[in-house]
């Protein structure tokens, strides 16, 4: 259980984490930091979530973004 005590991703669902990087860099530049369509056309959170559900590479790049995003 102490892993997860530095783990800034710990308690964050995918929902609270895509909400918070589209209020700050909004859908374009969310689109521009990470070229995936569903940011790019027609982009919303619960189309989202489904692709970046199914799609661990692309949930890894916006939890990375989401990593840097912490440290601002």
């Amino acid at each position: 259980m102490t892993q997860q005590a530095n783990n800034p991703l710990h308690g964050k669902t995918l929902e609270t984490i895509l909400n918070e990087l589209v209020t700050y860099y909004n859908w374009d530049g969310l689109s521009e930091r990470i070229r995936i369509n569903c940011f790019i056309s027609n982009p919303s959170i619960k189309s989202s979530l489904q692709f970046l559900r199914k799609t661990p590479w692309a949930r890894k790049k916006v939890e990375d973004l989401y990593l840097e995003y912490l440290k601002r």
